[in-house]
């Protein structure tokens, strides 16, 4: 391992790692999906990797919560391409299956309207054509026809926009160029509410088809019809959740990367991306972390916010296009008010995922998104993992997590003054509509708000997933996975491509095979100097 030579205030770096182990050493930091992922990957590759962690435990968004006999999954929870997991396991030499018990969910998810309208949203076409059909029964004819030709423009746009361009580096504006006929074709100039609005005219089943653009953190109204990949894509692999929460998929990971003779490092809160002159350019050496420890590096990865890690890993003087100007005028995603709770019965009638609609839709969206205006109404995703593994929570329990989509931070919101006001409002809500008598059930709780996006998961704006997945904001527009700014420097997780959600990071960790040299050829390198 070398020790870097820095330039100017830059700390100087010392190789920290096993001395007997002559594999060039990799720095991933964070340990999300993308970051653990990304750690298998490079380990594959012939890397010693060393994950680092600002928390106490790892992964990040999917950090788990343990409390009162209860177990939270903190972020992620639909698993919507288990091939990728399966990808990862392979290259670590072993099967899935023999960590990780997945279960497939049946519904997908239950839709609830204002009017306590139901819509079961499955991956069996005839039933999906049944309800379609008893949905739109009083609207205008067609709609099960205009459904059928929205699966195959979803199937369409999935086969180029994941199968083909999920794992394209788009490190130049040619390779942009060289898709556009493809995207134009595609009607990606179209948003996810549009396109929906070309097949079908029932204002409800527009709704069930494009929510789904809000789990990954985009308006429906001007997230890039790309988005609309996920209708085929969950009828292509399904809708999964894994028995002990996907807490347990994290807790597979590490071992993965453990088993590969790499490590995970909690409470390791890195504090500076450091550079120094290599092969006559500049380029990642390594990390500084906020105890002053630092770590030399053959290449870093960041699975950190895209935006704060150029915002406030890499100094300024080595950003020439995600300046600080630029990351300011960036759109944003929304952010999320997150409730915990448990509660002494069991609600046996409600979904493992529930969708719960509001009142209004377009106009919700219009105030979390453009207004930044934290409105009285909501819709909500209730999580009841209970209905699929009951080991979740003590016996004759349920565990519940109930997601309100919010402003990000630029709403002005003090939400420590907010917070339990808004708790009690979706408390009343979820009472009247699906859970009676949650008030008195409820024994034990815990809050995750917009503002600990921004101060324990290091969300730039807290932002909960990173850069809206507007067009211009997409593939070569996005922050690169090979970082634009300093050589041997690389991204993963929901601000790079191809963007947010399970699917989306774990395909930017793909990314890395084709970008990342392989171990060797960095060794042979070095020998050669």
């Amino acid at each position: 391992m070398f020790t870097a030579r820095p330039t100017g205030d830059e700390p100087a770096l010392v190789a920290t790692g096993e001395f007997t182990d002559p594999r060039p050493h990799a720095v991933v930091i964070g340990s999300g999906f993308g970051g653990l992922a990304a750690a298998v990957r490079l380990g594959a590759r012939g890397y010693r990797v060393t994950v680092l962690e600002q928390l106490d435990a790892p992964g990040g968004r999917a950090y788990v919560h343990r409390q009162d006999g209860f177990v939270f999954d903190a972020g992620p929870t639909v698993i919507t391409a288990p091939f990728l997991f399966e990808e990862l396991w392979a290259l670590a030499g072993r099967r899935m299956s023999d960590d990780i018990d997945l279960r497939p969910v049946a519904p997908f998810y239950r839709v609830v309207f204002d009017d306590g309208e139901r819509f079961e949203y499955t991956g069996d076409a005839d039933s999906m054509r049944a309800e379609v059909a008893r949905i739109t029964k009083d609207s205008e004819p067609g709609d099960v026809a205009g459904y059928e030709r929205f699966l195959a423009a979803s199937e369409a746009i999935y086969r180029v926009g994941f199968e083909a361009l999920g794992d394209e580096p788009f490190d130049a504006w040619t390779d942009m160029a060289k898709v556009l006929p493809d995207l134009l074709r595609l009607e990606a100039y179209r948003t996810v509410w549009s396109l929906a609005c070309k097949h079908v005219s029932d204002p409800r089943l527009r709704v069930v088809l494009t929510f789904q653009s809000l789990l990954v953190g985009g308006n429906p109204f001007a997230t890039t019809s790309v988005y609309c990949l996920i209708a085929f894509l969950e009828r292509r692999w399904g809708v999964h959740f894994p028995m002990g929460g996907t807490g347990s998929l994290v807790t597979g990971l590490v071992g993965l990367i453990e088993g590969q003779g790499g490590r995970v490092r909690c409470d390791a809160k890195v504090a500076q991306i450091c550079t120094a002159t290599i092969d006559g350019g500049r380029a990642a050496s390594g990390v500084l972390l906020s105890d002053g420890e630092s770590l030399a590096a053959d290449v870093v990865v960041s699975n950190c916010d895209s935006a704060w890690t150029y915002r406030h890993l890499l100094a300024p003087e080595h950003r020439r296009r995600w300046t600080d100007r630029r990351i300011a005028r960036a759109r944003y995603s929304m952010s999320l008010f997150v409730w915990y709770f448990g509660t002494d019965r069991r609600y046996e009638d409600v979904a493992h995922h529930t969708i719960l609609l509001g009142p209004r839709y377009r106009e919700l969206l219009g105030d979390i998104f453009d207004r930044k205006h934290l409105a009285e109404d909501f819709s909500l995703y209730l999580h009841r993992p209970t209905a699929t593994d009951p080991s979740l929570a003590p016996d004759g329990c349920d565990a519940f997590y109930v997601l309100s989509p919010v402003p990000h931070l630029d709403s002005g919101t003090d939400w420590r003054a907010t917070a339990e006001p808004y708790r009690l409002a979706i408390q009343k809500r979820l009472e009247e509509k699906l859970l009676p008598g949650l008030g008195d059930a409820i024994v034990t709780s815990r809050l995750l708000t917009p503002q600990d996006f921004q101060d324990r998961l290091s969300s730039f704006r807290g932002a909960a997933f990173g850069l809206e997945p507007v067009l211009t904001q997409s593939a070569w527009f996005r922050p690169h996975n090979r970082s634009e700014e300093v050589d041997r420097l690389y991204l993963v997780g929901a601000g790079t491509h191809p963007g947010a959600g399970l699917p989306g990071v774990l395909s930017s960790a793909r990314v890395l095979d084709r970008i990342v040299p392989h171990a060797d050829t960095l060794r042979h390198a070095k020998g050669a100097a």
